[in-house]
């Protein structure tokens, strides 16, 4: 059930009456007609712009539909008033019963309450994380991996089949320096003193792995060349390196549904048959670009590439695919990728990017388009830095990984919990301060601890009704007498969690959980403020002693907040507490 949706479906229909009556013109487009909550709680519950959307395609002043209109709604026995505001918009005012019916709705669905059927049918790939496989994760890759997870948490929630994807970039230069970095482990492991020259990976986290080569191989490559053990040593290295971060994953609650090697693009044909693909399109050429912007090298030569036209798709130039040397760039092997996705038949692609990939997205759209003949479309979303802060000030937590702070470190310092909910408290493209002193709250200050300490609350009420024998399944609340719920504040709050349905759909259409985490601090907001008027006012309390009648509906009440907290936490991967330690 998504109210928000009925509303909107009444108001429609309405229209049409007015069409039937010839109040309003046939053939008038109603998409862009909404039913939402006013920006203003006091003018009313819900408020619908039809009116304004009407007026110009009718030739008709706004105010003259919405006046005609507002008659034939508050004949629905739903709509208590419909009064026209300002040029043309209408506020309505919903009976009671519609905000009681909800919690009766929530108990019918439980978990299913706010699934919506807007992918229903349809495909979506998102790719996420997708670190080099040279080392373990660290906070730069925490943000993406948790945005990217709940995104794709909150689409399945949505109806979409969704498949979360791992490119492992092991097709370029950097397993090389892998290699390098691990077979001077390796030596260090034989006992040997190692210097690692710039350009290698000094972390001691490839200590275990020289070890682990050793343990496999013996002394096979000690004194040889470079071209016998590099290749062996980097396939080596790049399967311990995916496996330590598919431990650091399976640490954040990440886990993904298939891992795609670049490495399988590479000496397989396709590369080429991808791009030959555009180039049948007409969209490869030979040419040179612009230089770049600013002062040049002194040695700097325009050379002649193999091009894509990326132009005729809205990038700013067109992009190299091909270097005058014949080697291929960076893009070329991402494009290749791309083409297996949309040869895989998916709906729709996601990618999550860290910031330092913003030049990377025109032209990545542009190839997809290409590549899909524009039925497929591309949503790249970008993810800012992290910065780590205690008692005021910037925090480094372990120089184990070199000089980065890793994943791991940061969950054993707080927990998967607060790390997840914590980096999804700002939308995705905004830069975001990780404070160990605030996430360690308990109080308002702390989102997380707000949210879970909503959802304790209300499992421990759930615990003391059963203590006082009162039956609390959801069999039992649903059948409660749910017009008792009848104070302003307990309908405040069925109104809050009857925006749920509706805000999953928003969020899922814009690729925003963030939307979800807002959301919920709000909901614990109100759920914390009915509570405090409960201590104040007794009527208001959940538990009425000798009244388990009342005691079940009000109850109904706490348990569908309950109910969309826990669905809202799961979406985000935060496990709803039961009580607060």
């Amino acid at each position: 059930m998504n109210l928000f949706a009925d509303i909107r479906t009444l108001v429609l229909s309405s229209v049409d009456a007015m069409v039937a009556s010839g109040d309003l013109p046939a053939g008038l487009t109603t998409d862009n007609i909404t039913a939402e909550p006013p920006r203003d709680a006091a003018h009313g519950d819900m408020a619908t712009n039809a009116a304004m959307v009407l007026a110009k395609p009718a030739g008709m002043k706004p105010r003259d539909i919405a006046e005609k209109l507002a008659v034939i709604l508050v004949q629905d026995p739903r709509v208590t008033s419909a009064d026209v505001a300002g040029p043309g918009f209408l506020n309505l005012r919903l009976a009671d019963g519609v905000w009681q019916q909800v919690a009766s709705t929530v108990l019918d669905a439980v978990t299913d309450y706010g699934r919506g059927d807007l992918g229903t049918g349809k495909t979506v790939n998102v790719e996420y994380v997708s670190a080099n496989p040279t080392g373990p994760l660290h906070v730069g890759h925490t943000r993406g991996a948790v945005f990217g997870d709940a995104l794709a948490s909150l689409l399945d929630f949505a109806g979409w089949d969704v498949t979360r994807e791992y490119v492992i970039n092991d097709g370029g230069g950097q397993i090389g320096v892998l290699a390098r970095s691990v077979y001077l482990r390796y030596l260090e492991a034989h006992g040997q003193e190692v210097a690692f020259p710039d350009g290698t990976y000094p972390g001691d986290y490839l200590i275990p792995v020289g070890q682990k080569l050793k343990d496999k191989v013996g002394d096979q490559y000690i004194d040889q060349p470079e071209d016998v053990w590099l290749g062996p040593i980097g396939d080596f290295a790049t399967d311990e390196m995916m496996d330590l971060i598919r431990d650091d994953l399976a640490q954040l609650g990440v886990r993904m549904d298939r891992f795609f090697s670049e490495k399988s693009l590479y000496n397989t044909g396709k590369i080429e048959a991808c791009l030959k693909k555009l180039d049948d399109m007409g969209l490869i050429y030979r040419g040179t670009l612009e230089p770049p912007k600013g002062k040049l090298p002194d040695d700097y030569e325009a050379r002649e590439q193999t091009l894509f036209k990326s132009t005729d798709f809205g990038d700013d130039q067109d992009r190299a695919i091909q270097k005058h040397d014949g080697a291929w760039t960076y893009f070329a092997p991402d494009i290749a990728y791309h083409n297996d996705k949309v040869e895989r038949g998916y709906d729709q692609l996601i990618n999550v990017f860290g910031a330092d990939h913003g030049g990377y997205v025109k032209r990545m759209k542009a190839a997809v388009h290409a590549l899909s003949d524009g039925k497929v479309p591309l949503d790249i979303k970008l993810t800012q830095l992290v910065k780590l802060f205690k008692n005021g000030e910037e925090f480094k937590m372990s120089k184990r990984a070199g000089n980065f702070v890793l994943l791991s470190d940061l969950i054993k310092e707080v927990g998967k919990d607060v790390t997840r909910f914590v980096m999804l408290t700002r939308k995705n493209d905004a830069p975001l301060d990780f404070d160990f002193n605030k996430v360690m709250e308990q109080s308002r200050e702390n989102p997380v601890f707000y949210v879970q300490y909503a959802h304790a609350r209300v499992a421990s009420v759930m615990r003391k009704a059963t203590e006082a024998g009162i039956d609390v399944s959801d069999a039992a609340l649903k059948a409660a007498d749910l017009s008792k719920l009848d104070h302003t504040a307990e309908l405040a709050l069925l109104r809050k969690v009857a925006e749920w349905p509706r805000l999953v759909e928003t969020a899922a259409r814009s690729n925003e959980p963030h939307r979800i985490a807002f959301y919920l601090y709000e909901l614990a907001g109100d759920l914390h403020g009915f509570w405090n008027l409960g201590n104040a006012e007794t009527g208001l309390r959940f538990i009425q002693e000798d009244d388990p009648a009342t005691s079940q509906a009000k109850i109904a009440l706490a348990r569908s907040v309950a109910i969309v907290i826990a669905a809202g936490l799961g979406i985000l991967g935060v496990t709803p507490a039961e009580e607060m330690r």
